[in-house]
């Protein structure tokens, strides 16, 4: 059995693929995702490939899987990955389902409790002498303030139990999730339509997958109905933010702040775009990776791949 591991994944469980199978046949290169002739070299006679979110499984890549049963996710978003085409070729998909959640949901309480604060962006000021004691008086507790999910799967669930402990009340829209489901009472969320979660919540955090009908969902006429000084958190996938209606949101003072985790082009390219903006924090695609995340994330990838393999 060959496996191929284009991006990173913990050792422990790489070294666990290796004793189940041929060490020498466990082709572990996180550059791999950046090396794309290489990749379709050693990729061509696998039996398992594993992923995280910049290998695209389609195309070229796809097609050279000739042997493949496995396409393993080091995460749960599978818009990198050709699903359908996938399953026509008779490649099983595995995503790390609930593995990185609590990640997740601890970033979107962690970014929102720091952004109502608004005094922890004040380093550089205190350090270059200067004492912004009064205008950095004014920042908002988190208890008492309400958090809107929009997406109410195991992350936005375990996001709204973590948001209940510190106090927030907690809003949600999702399509799928019915009134009858446990969800809504064993986290004390109350069901809103999607337009009311947008107008009524202090924090808004998406949690949905990148679809036609998710693309700018966030668009500048939705963020003008937030309330004045809301907040937006994106841990789920690029584009489904306008990043310049929330340039520009954020520049007007409509909005009290943004935590932005994944872009429509990642790496994002040198840009203007947020040039200026008060109160956003940009990370890099990594909301979902802890170093705990990442163990849980590749064990279970790991385990599921042998297992599919057996």
């Amino acid at each position: 059995m060959k496996i191929v591991i284009s991006e990173f994944m913990d050792e422990a469980a790489v070294e666990s693929l290796r004793a189940r199978f041929d060490a020498a046949n466990v082709v572990y290169d996180p550059a791999l995702v950046d090396k794309p002739g290489q990749l379709l070299a050693v990729a061509g006679d696998c039996d398992a490939l594993i992923v995280r979110n910049r290998t695209q499984v389609r195309g070229a890549l796809l097609e050279t899987l000739a042997k493949a049963r496995v396409v393993g996710r080091l995460g749960i978003g599978l818009d990198n990955i050709d699903v359908p085409a996938c399953e026509a070729k008779k490649i099983k998909v595995i995503p790390a389902t609930g593995a990185n959640a609590l990640a997740v949901a601890e970033y979107v309480i962690a970014t929102a409790m720091m952004l109502r604060r608004a005094s922890f962006l004040s380093t550089g000021e205190v350090v270059a002498g200067k004492w912004p004691r009064a205008p950095l008086s004014n920042g908002r507790e988190t208890a008492g303030s309400t958090l809107g999910l929009i997406g109410f799967g195991s992350i936005g669930q375990l996001t709204a139990h973590l948001a209940r402990a510190v106090g927030m009340t907690v809003i949600a829209f999702d399509p799928v999730i019915t009134d009858s489901n446990p969800a809504w009472m064993d986290t004390g969320a109350i069901r809103m339509s999607l337009d009311d979660v947008i107008r009524d919540a202090d924090v808004v955090s998406l949690h949905v997958p990148l679809v036609d009908s998710t693309k700018n969902l966030m668009n500048a006429e939705r963020i003008a109905t937030m309330k004045k000084g809301a907040i937006v958190i994106n841990t789920a996938r690029g584009g489904i933010v306008d990043d310049a209606a929330l340039a520009a949101a954020l520049k007007s003072g409509h909005l009290g702040g943004a935590a932005i985790d994944v872009f429509a082009q990642e790496p994002l390219p040198a840009s203007d775009v947020f040039a200026g903006c008060p109160n956003l924090v940009l990370t890099p695609h990594i909301a979902g990776v802890s170093a705990e995340a990442n163990v849980r994330v590749s064990s279970m990838i790991a385990e599921k791949v042998i297992e599919a393999l057996a």
